[in-house]
């Protein structure tokens, strides 16, 4: 979602270095116009204000302007530490002090286009044609194809996680129906924390006699890999999630589920995209007024956003 901030900058001419944590750092080296990535050392959750402060005596000296895309205290760390001359982002989690340029957030209940969010970082007025792009070398895309048998345009990508929560999660056993509807191949990616669903879902793909081509590869590729067999699909169903940003990224044929989110607030910026959504679908009775809640789990118990999204309609916005 930060791509298109990357790119009004990078167009002033400006050499660009992001630093971002090691399980995103290959999406943004699939940006052409991000010079360097620097993997930050840091694991999650805590200030971990030691080993900010070493790095920052490396970073000393090498930038001029700091875009600080996170609304946290310990993002605007590490650029303050370093003496950046200017630190531009938003407003939040006492932070004043840390920027010297300071953006007003969102008033509180509203939840803008990421997008449109993080490109108002630039300075420059939103844009409404801003869609993230990602590129990868053919040849490196071929390789990891040739490792696994598959060739490009000739399989599908479901990809079942959402770290959030289980209420952005549609459901494996949908998964596993939609996976035996699919003529082609299936890939089943997500991170080693998803194995478990997509186990289930491999599960329900063979008792209905088609595992022969099922490719359970969750907790088995590196983010880098996953990202060349996306960008080589066919097409890619999804949650909203960070692969669904990947996929629209690459411009992939896709259909995005949402749940307890709302795709006026993170959609796939992908012409290619489907969304299903329920809230916005006058035909689906009773209508949804609980959504979107944003919740982890459904606070009503029944995730009817997502239950009663029927594998049917999703493969009939796949043909």
């Amino acid at each position: 979602m930060t791509e298109p901030l990357l790119r009004r900058l990078n167009a002033r001419g400006l050499r660009l270095t992001v630093g971002a944590l090691p399980w995103v750092a290959p999406v943004y080296r699939a940006m052409p116009q991000v010079a360097e990535v620097i993997e930050f050392p840091f694991a999650h959750g805590g200030l971990q204000l030691r080993e900010r402060r070493q790095l920052a005596r490396k970073l000393g000296g090498q930038f001029d302007v700091a875009y600080i895309c996170p609304n946290s205290l310990k993002s605007a760390l590490l650029p303050f530490l370093a003496g950046i001359p200017e630190r531009v982002g938003y407003l939040g989690e006492a932070r004043v002090g840390l920027l010297t340029r300071r953006l007003k957030n969102p008033p509180k209940g509203q939840r803008p286009p990421m997008v449109a969010f993080y490109s108002a970082l630039s300075g420059e007025p939103d844009v409404a044609r801003d869609r993230p792009q990602l590129q990868l070398k053919a040849t490196e895309v071929d390789a990891i194809l040739s490792q696994l048998g598959l060739q490009r345009g000739n399989y599908h990508v479901l990809a079942p996680g959402a770290e959030y929560g289980p209420a952005k999660r549609w459901p494996t056993h949908h998964f596993a129906e939609l996976a035996r509807h699919l003529a082609r191949p299936v890939v089943l990616l997500g991170s080693g924390k998803e194995a478990d669903l997509c186990a289930e879902i491999a599960q329900g793909v063979a008792a209905g006699n088609a595992a022969s081509h099922l490719f359970n590869l969750a907790g088995k590729t590196s983010l880098a890999q996953a990202l060349s067999l996306i960008s080589a699909a066919q097409s890619v169903v999804s949650n909203d999630s960070g692969l669904m940003h990947v996929a629209a990224g690459f411009g992939v044929p896709q259909v995005a589920i949402f749940g307890s989110s709302s795709p006026l607030h993170t959609p796939p910026l992908n012409d290619a995209a489907r969304v299903v959504w329920l809230k916005n679908d006058p035909t689906y009775q009773p209508a949804l007024d609980c959504a979107p809640c944003f919740e982890r789990v459904c606070p009503l118990g029944h995730t009817r956003c997502l239950n009663d999204i029927r594998p049917a309609r999703v493969l009939q916005l796949l043909s």
